[in-house]
C-alpha cells in the first residue's frame, strides 16, 4: 500500500530495507532457504564455554546463559539470504517516509502473545525501549542515542521518532530489538542479575537451568507466530540444550562422547588431526564445510589504547609487527587460515589499493588529524619469512620503538625513565596460549616482557567490563549493512562506557563523522565508498594485532539431523534444520 501526503511518499510495507526493494515480495510463503515441511519434534544439543549465572542477557551485571534470544520476538526479522531487510514478525506494518527518516511507525499483530498468553501491546514495545535506554547495558545507549521518543498511538501501534531526518538505519535497528513484558517487569527489579525464568513471546520457552552447567529450551505449542511466513520450516526442534563444558578441549572430548549434537570447530588442528574417532570413521558423525558470504570478523589480539605505553600509535605498530602470521599458518594451523587485513575481509566493504576519488573526498578534510598511511595503499600487516622469527619485521618494530622513545638496554626495552616494558595478555581459552606464545617469544626478542593470565569465564568478563586489561584476543563483527553497531565498537562516546563494545577505547573525531556519514548512506555505493574510508582509518590506528579467517563454517554434527537442500548466505542455519534420528539408536538425551 502507498499513500502520499503534501510533502512526500509514505510506504505502509511488510518488510523495511535500507536501500532497494525486499527481495521475497508481501504474502511470501516461506524463506527460501527453509524446509516448509520440516519435521517437528526431537531435540538439538549444543555446548557453551564457561558457566553462567543469569538470565537477564540486556544489563552488564552477571553471566547470561546462552540461547535467552530464543524465548523472544522482535518487532521484525531478518532471512539469512538477505542482509539489509527486514520482515515483519511482532509487527504486521511498517510505516514511513521514503525522505524523512525522523520517525517510523509499527503497526503490531493483534495475535501477537507473549508465553504466558498476556497479548503484546504498544505500551510493551515503549517499555522495552524506555528500560533499556535506562537500565540496560551501556551499548543500549549508544546504539538507541539518535532516539527522541517513543510513544503508543494506540494499543497497536508505536512511533518512533529520532534526533536525524537522514540516518536511515533507525527506523530498521529498533525493530530488531527483543519485545520485553511490560506486566511481567513491573513486578520486578530490571537491573538486576537473577535467575528468575522470564518469559518472553518467541519460539520457546525455558523449561529447565541447571545454574551453570546446562540450560534447556522447550518448543512453544502454542507459539502465536508458529503459522507465519517468516517461521514456517523455522524452530523445528521440541527441545534445545546448552551443555556447559570448562574449556574448548573439555568440550570436544564430550562432543566425541556424544553429550551434544553439533560442534563448530574453531581450531584449525583439531579440525585436521583429531576428528578421527570411530564415530566418524562409521559415519555417525558427519563434518561438513559450509562455505558463507559473510565478511569476515575482526579477530585480533586488542591494545587497550587507554593504558601506556599503548596509547601510543608507534608502539602499537610495532607490538603488531612480532606476530608472524605466515609461521602460525603452516606450524600451527595446517596452512588452513587467510590472514586478516580488513576490519570487513571477505566482502565488498574492504578497502583495498590507493583510496578512490570518493574516498579521497571524504579523508581529505581529516588530513592533518590521520596519518599519511591513510592516503596511500590500504594498509595490510607486513608479512614474513614464515620461520617464526622474521628479523626484517623485528628491526622496523625496534626502529619504531626507538622513535617512541623505548630502547633496550640492560635486557630490557626502556623507556627514558629507565622503566622496562612489560604487559600482560588476558585470555579466556588455555588453547589460544600457544598462539600468544610464538608472540611472546619475538616480543621478549624486543625486550618486551608479556605475561600472560589465564581467568575463568566470570573473572575475565568482568575485567573486559571494566578495561582491566592490557591485550586480549577479541572479534570485532562485521556486517554487510554497517551503521549504528558502529558507535559502540567505535564511537567516542562509548570508549569509557563499562562494558560498551569499544574493547580498545578508540576516541576519533574522524571515525565518529565517518560513523555518521555511514548511517545516513543514500545508496549502496555511498555506504561501500563511507565503508572502505573507515576501514582504511581504523587499519591506520594498529588497534589490534590482526589474526586470521575461513570463509566457511567447519562443523561435525551426529547424524540425526535433516538440512534443507539450500542453506543460506549469511549463516549456518540452524534453526533450519529438523530431527530426523533416534536416541536410541545415538544415545540417550542428557
Amino acid at each position: 500500500m502507498l499513500s502520499f501526503t503534501a510533502q512526500a511518499a509514505v510506504i505502509s510495507s511488510h518488510a523495511i530495507t535500507l536501500r532497494g526493494s525486499p527481495a521475497l515480495a508481501e504474502g511470501f510463503d516461506h524463506f527460501t532457504y527453509v524446509n516448509p515441511n520440516a519435521n517437528k519434534g526431537g531435540r538439538l544439543r549444543l555446548n557453551a564455554l564457561g558457566t553462567f549465572d543469569s538470565l537477564n542477557g540486556y544489563i552488564n551485571k552477571g553471566i547470561p546463559a546462552d540461547g535467552l534470544n530464543r524465548i523472544y520476538d522482535s518487532l521484525t526479522t531478518g532471512s539469512d539470504d538477505e542482509f539489509g531487510t527486514r520482515y515483519g514478525l511482532l509487527a504486521k506494518r511498517i510505516i514511513r517516509e521514503t525522505d524523512d527518516a525522523s520517525w517510523v511507525t509499527y503497526e503490531l499483530r493483534s495475535e501477537a502473545k507473549f508465553s504466558d498468553g498476556h497479548p503484546v501491546r504498544a505500551e510493551d514495545v515503549v517499555f522495552t525501549f524506555e528500560t533499556l535506554l535506562k537500565d540496560g547495558a551501556p551499548a543500549y545507549k549508544a546504539y538507541f542515542a539518535d532516539i527522541t521518543s517513543v510513544k503508543a498511538l494506540s494499543p497497536l501501534s508505536v512511533r518512533f521518532r529520532f534526533k536525524s531526518k537522514t540516518n536511515r538505519e533507525m527506523p530498521m535497528t529498533v525493530g530488531e530489538i527483543s519485545i520485553l513484558p511490560k506486566h511481567y517487569w513491573a513486578k520486578r527489579e530490571f537491573n538486576r542479575s537473577s535467575l528468575d525464568t522470564p518469559i518472553g513471546s518467541g519460539p520457546y520457552v525455558i523449561s529447565d537451568v541447571d545454574p551453570g552447567r546446562r540450560i534447556t529450551y522447550a518448543r512453544n505449542p502454542n507459539y502465536w507466530a508458529r503459522d507465519l511466513n517468516v517461521s514456517r520450516g523455522l524452530y523445528n526442534f521440541d527441545h534445545i540444550s546448552y551443555h556447559y563444558y570448562r574449556d574448548g578441549s573439555v568440550a570436544f572430548e564430550g562432543f566425541k562422547a556424544n553429550q551434544y549434537d553439533v560442534r563448530e570447530e574453531n581450531k584449525a588442528k583439531t579440525w585436521a588431526t583429531e576428528y578421527n574417532f570411530p564415530a566418524v570413521q562409521d559415519g555417525r558423525v558427519i563434518l561438513q564445510s559450509q562455505a558463507h558470504q559473510n565478511p569476515a570478523p575482526m579477530q585480533g589480539f586488542a591494545f587497550n589504547t587507554r593504558r601506556a605505553p599503548l596509547n601510543d600509535l608507534k608502539v602499537r605498530e610495532a607490538l603488531s609487527l612480532a606476530f608472524d602470521f605466515e609461521w602460525a599458518n603452516r606450524a600451527l594451523f595446517y596452512g588452513a587460515y587467510t590472514r586478516t587485513t580488513s576490519f570487513y575481509s571477505n566482502s565488498e566493504l574492504a578497502a583495498h589499493g590507493e583510496p578512490s576519488k570518493a574516498e579521497l573526498k571524504l579523508l581529505k578534510p581529516w588530513r592533518k588529524q590521520l596519518p599519511a598511511s591513510v592516503f596511500g595503499p590500504a594498509i595490510v600487516p607486513a608479512k614474513s619469512a614464515g620461520d617464526g622469527y622474521d628479523r626484517a619485521n623485528l628491526l622496523r618494530a625496534q626502529a619504531l620503538l626507538k622513535q617512541a622513545g623505548w630502547v633496550y638496554k640492560d635486557g630490557a626495552l626502556r623507556n627514558v625513565d629507565g622503566q622496562p616494558m612489560r604487559l600482560e595478555m588476558l585470555l579466556v581459552q588455555p588453547e589460544f596460549e600457544r598462539i600468544v606464545q610464538p608472540l611472546r617469544r619475538n616480543l621478549a626478542r624486543l625486550g618486551v616482557d608479556l605475561s600472560i593470565r589465564i581467568l575463568d569465564v566470570a573473572q575475565y568478563i568482568e575485567r573486559l567490563r571494566q578495561f582491566d586489561f592490557d591485550l586480549t584476543v577479541t572479534g570485532v563483527p562485521a556486517s554487510l549493512s554497517p551503521g549504528n553497531e558502529l558507535w559502540s565498537y567505535w564511537g567516542s562516546a562509548s570508549a569509557d562506557a563499562p562494558g560498551s563494545g569499544n574493547l580498545v577505547g578508540l576516541k576519533s573525531p574522524v571515525v565518529d563523522a565517518l560513523i555518521a556519514r555511514i548511517t545516513r548512506a543514500k545508496s549502496r555505493e555511498d555506504l561501500v565508498t563511507e565503508v572502505h574510508a573507515l576501514d582504511r582509518v581504523l587499519r591506520s590506528q594498529w588497534l589490534l594485532i590482526p589474526q586470521f579467517h575461513i570463509p566457511y563454517f567447519r562443523v561435525a554434527r551426529w547424524d540425526l539431523f535433516g538440512l534443507p537442500d539450500n542453506p543460506p548466505r549469511y549463516g549456518l542455519g540452524l534453526d533450519s534444520w529438523w530431527w530426523k534420528g533416534s536416541s536410541t539408536a545415538h544415545g540417550q538425551e542428557r
